[in-house]
């Protein structure tokens, strides 16, 4: 894939700004796994010199975005599969106690964030789609007045951005996606805790699911290699 980057507006640190467009592109797909990743290009593409680059890089290897690629410097990290899943089983614990705690004060999600999410999930900007579908997660964390739910989610974020835009990339999970969103916010808003969770279960099972058949289908794997179901796990 050609990678192209559009150049930074002139200032003294670039680091910040090199690691934030590389995370995008890496999410966004724009880098794929396995894709090499020259510190001349990236520098070329974004106006800067080889340093901040250089320093971004490490930053996103230490991240786990980026790998050494033997014989031709670094690569984009594959995603490995049962990484994956351990994340979403991580995350759905998070998602179920937030909707949990959200469903017993009677949250109401504002309709314009549902609204917009449905409106974007119809397009091809895929980062915009991605931020709409944290943008509702997210939301639920606040709501749920525990802050500790938040910080944990948010260690993973750039990570959960890009696996979720692998789900995203698929079109044909998309259609389910907010109609999934509203159920969950109108089982919070009635306050019915139950259903609050289980609805956010099945919600992160399905995405799990679809992302590791999809994965599956890019990165055949032996049977020994899989990862266990969330209800055996």
């Amino acid at each position: 894939m050609k990678l192209t980057l559009n150049s930074l507006p002139a200032r003294a640190d670039f680091v910040d700004e090199t690691y934030r467009v590389l995370v995008d592109a890496i999410t966004d797909g724009s880098l794929e796994p396995g894709e090499r990743i020259t510190q001349e290009e990236i520098a070329e593409q974004l106006g800067v010199s080889r340093s901040p680059v250089l320093q971004a890089l490490r930053l996103l290897k230490n991240d786990g975005f980026i790998e050494d690629a033997p014989g031709r410097g670094v690569q984009v990290a594959q995603l490995d599969i049962a990484w994956v899943a351990n994340l979403y089983q991580v995350r759905g614990a998070l998602d179920a106690l937030a909707a949990k705690l959200a469903a017993e004060k009677r949250f109401r999600i504002a309709p314009a964030l549902i609204q917009h999410g449905r409106a974007v999930s119809k397009g091809k900007d895929l980062r915009a789609i991605i931020d709409a579908d944290l943008a509702f997660h997210n939301a639920i964390y606040e709501a749920s007045g525990n802050p500790l739910i938040q910080e944990s989610a948010h260690r993973h974020w750039m990570h959960l951005r890009r696996v979720m835009g692998a789900v995203h990339r698929v079109a044909k999970h998309r259609a389910s996606l907010w109609d999934e969103h509203q159920a969950i916010a109108d089982a919070i808003a009635e306050g019915n805790v139950k259903r609050a969770v289980s609805l956010s279960d099945q919600h992160i099972e399905k995405a799990r699911a679809n992302l590791v058949n999809e994965l599956e289908e890019m990165y055949p794997i032996s049977p020994s290699q899989k990862p266990k179901d969330a209800a055996t796990a």
